[in-house]
């Protein structure tokens, strides 16, 4: 069995859609990452989205555990011409493609961006990847929102509505295994 993971990076504080633009992660909750890393396996590998916000959070999580090389597949979502921008501002230029975007998730992409399909697609096949490259291994996989979100809607088999529905908070450890059986949801959005 290999178990993941999946470790949302520290806040940035954006109050706009942010998924490939490189803003670092506040990372002064020493306390909130001290027990993150405690919570975490030992013997554990880590790797981590390309973008610093994540790279960041793996290093002050890391300790003693084996680091993989960073994976760009990683990355949350492509946001497109919507990158730093807030839902406000969008909604009053393409009112009908942001709601589609968000509201029913799948083929709808923003100008120069990524559906929600192709965000799992690329998610999906990163981390099947890791896991044929280190099976029965624990992961740590310090990335995003969408991201962790990819992982949660095919462990437990939701539609993207639903894996929307979920919350994932700044720092927290989503938990999900693939082993015989298929794959299996443990602890969500849990904030050690």
């Amino acid at each position: 069995m290999t178990r993941l993971f999946l470790i949302r990076h520290g806040p940035t504080h954006a109050k706009s859609m942010v998924g490939w633009s490189d803003l670092p992660a506040d990372l002064s909750d020493s306390a909130a990452l001290a027990r993150l890393s405690d919570y975490l396996p030992a013997g554990a590998l880590v790797v981590s989205s390309d973008l610093s916000r994540a790279v960041e959070t793996a290093d002050a999580i890391q300790r003693d555990r084996q680091r993989l090389p960073h994976v760009q597949a990683l990355r949350e979502i492509h946001f497109g011409a919507w990158e730093l921008r807030t839902w406000a501002e969008v909604d009053a230029e393409d009112p009908e493609r942001i709601r589609a975007y968000w509201e029913a998730p799948g083929d709808v992409t923003p100008p120069g961006g990524e559906s929600w399909h192709q965000v799992c697609a690329r998610v999906n096949a990163a981390v099947d990847r890791l896991i044929a490259a280190h099976q029965g291994r624990d992961l740590i996989v310090v990335g995003h929102f969408g991201q962790i979100l990819t992982q949660i809607q095919r462990a437990e088999m939701l539609t993207a509505e639903e894996a929307f529905a979920h919350r994932i908070d700044n720092l927290s450890v989503s938990e999900i295994a693939l082993g015989p059986e298929g794959w299996q949801a443990g602890a969500i959005n849990h904030l050690p």
